[in-house]
């Protein structure tokens, strides 16, 4: 028994790390939008976009056997901070210069 509960949570460990760097990743994406989007002075949050995903999302989580309703909370935490670092970069002294990332730094 401890034997199969040790190797679940390693399984557990392995896909907790997984989901954190796919995070990164999507951040880093939502990052280069965030700054597109202060260039060409738009708004951090795009209701209709959001709706899309959010749609998108529980469709996957129907089809991957996973509560729909969970999927799309926490989408909408993922969403929530996106929006938040688009209001950050818009806000920033380097909105408008059309970069398409963030500043290196030094």
């Amino acid at each position: 028994m401890r034997a199969e509960l040790s190797r679940l949570r390693d399984s557990i460990d392995n896909i907790d790390a997984a989901v954190v760097h796919m995070l990164a990743e999507r951040f880093k994406c939502t990052q280069q939008v965030g700054h597109l989007k202060a260039a060409h002075r738009l708004p951090p949050a795009d209701p209709t976009r959001e709706t899309e995903q959010i749609a998108r999302l529980r469709h996957l989580a129907e089809n991957a056997k996973l509560d729909p309703a969970f999927a799309e909370k926490l989408l909408n935490f993922i969403i929530a901070e996106v929006i938040r670092h688009h209001e950050q970069i818009a806000d920033g002294p380097a909105a408008g210069d059309g970069a398409a990332g963030p500043a290196p730094r030094p």
